[in-house]
């Protein structure tokens, strides 16, 4: 085990072991830190190195969770347009009602939670959200 990431300091570490022996090694698996990979790079040359699934989800889960923010605020945005359109032209406005009965809005905003589970441990009401959102 080695104490601190600093490239060098691991690098001398590991370094201390034969080559030979580093050559054997046929995969690493890295979180996203470019430090790590330099590290396996230099010190193990035959290794393939794949960044590991907890890392690669974490990303996908919260570009997906930008993506429902950027889609939330449209919709705010949209509704207060057309509240503003209503009230200058003296009408009562009514949001859209989903078949699930939320509104857009809504609909984004209570998506958050279930985007982090597993498809399978979903209950009803966030299938019949997913349905409408995807």
């Amino acid at each position: 085990m080695v104490a601190g990431t600093k490239t060098e300091t691991v690098i001398a570490i590991i370094d201390k072991i034969p080559l030979k022996r580093r050559n054997l090694v046929t995969e690493i698996t890295l979180d996203m830190a470019g430090n790590m990979g330099l590290i396996a790079k230099k010190c193990f040359p035959n290794a393939t190195r794949v960044t590991d699934r907890f890392h690669v989800q974490k990303l996908a889960t919260e570009a997906l969770q930008e993506i429902r923010i950027k889609y939330r605020w449209q919709a705010i945005n949209q509704e207060n347009e057309v509240i503003e359109k209503a009230k200058k032209n003296k009408k009562r406005f009514e949001s859209e009602v989903l078949t699930n009965g939320d509104t857009l809005k809504q609909l984004l905003a209570r998506s958050s939670y279930f985007l982090y589970k597993n498809k399978s441990k979903w209950s009803v009401n966030q299938i019949e959200r997913a349905n409408l959102l995807f």
